[in-house]
């Protein structure tokens, strides 16, 4: 029978609240989290579950982040421990968690479990791994708060891209995630609210969520709309063939201030918000006539 959290945490409502009952909530490693009572400690890895955790009210759990959760300003008062792939093993100990939160990094969830420490990984590429999420962090707080986000993300997303017109849905554009290049792909979560916004995605399905492309790719592709961070611009237009096309020539090019693309490339609470910065940058340099 397919595991279904939903049912779980309605089973765990009924159940005498005094008991001490432990359950188990599966990770994205397929590993299992032994919960008896919601943690008081949380170290957060990841900016955009540092992000979920503040949106589910519980921010003042969390006794430690990695140095790029930069939000919310509660988040910026907790110490910062480094990057999430290597953070301060030591510093992070000191802290005492009783859970750490992360993405999928054998090596380092091995060594903190082989200390003691309770991990649980997170995969976040796609809208099914932030929902699972949400349906997750229900189960070890007890509550069921990542639905009622979750339904509020789908709320807004879905308003947003009613409110662009039907000549969206002609647009060919290309977002850029980071330089290499790499792209957001049709199944990222990115290339998934462009789906939703009506837009069609340049790069193929087969070519993977985030893959890093030959520059080439994009000028033949002549996307009718780019949409790239402040900071990779310079870099862009330095590529061979990229200044000539006509996405750049008519300025059909959204260019996202550092604020604007932490929202965007965070899957996480704000990407309801994500949904409006690009369904804006839709209207105002795609829609160009």
């Amino acid at each position: 029978m397919k595991f279904n959290p939903k049912l779980l945490l309605i089973l765990l409502c009924i159940l005498n609240a005094s008991s001490a009952i432990a359950f188990r909530v599966i990770d994205d490693r397929g590993m299992n989290l032994s919960v008896i009572s919601p943690p008081k400690r949380i170290v957060s890895l990841l900016p955009s579950i540092t992000e979920t955790i503040c949106a589910l009210n519980k921010c003042d759990l969390l006794v430690g982040v990695d140095e790029y959760s930069n939000t919310p300003a509660r988040a910026k008062s907790v110490p910062h421990l480094g990057g999430g792939l290597n953070p301060n093993i030591e510093m992070l100990v000191s802290l005492k968690p009783d859970l750490v939160l992360m993405s999928n990094n054998p090596q380092l969830s091995q060594r903190l479990e082989r200390l003691g420490i309770n991990v649980f990984v997170l995969k976040t590429v796609n809208y099914k791994d932030i929902q699972r999420a949400l349906d997750n962090f229900d189960l070890i707080f007890q509550n069921n708060d990542g639905q009622k986000l979750w339904q509020s993300l789908e709320s807004t997303i879905t308003k947003t891209a009613l409110s662009l017109p039907l000549e969206a849905k002609s647009l060919r554009v290309y977002f850029e995630v980071s330089t290499g290049p790499f792209a957001a792909g049709p199944h990222s979560f990115i290339g998934e609210t462009l789906t939703r916004l009506g837009v069609k995605n340049i790069i193929p399905e087969n070519l993977g969520e985030f893959p890093k492309l030959n520059p080439e790719f994009v000028v033949k592709e002549r996307p009718d709309l780019i949409i790239v961070s402040d900071n990779h611009l310079p870099d862009l237009l330095k590529r061979p063939g990229w200044s000539h096309m006509g996405a750049i020539l008519e300025q059909r090019i959204c260019i996202l201030s550092k604020e604007q693309s932490d929202i965007v490339v965070r899957p996480g609470p704000r990407m309801g918000e994500g949904a409006q910065i690009i369904a804006e940058c839709i209207a105002t340099k795609g829609l160009k006539s």
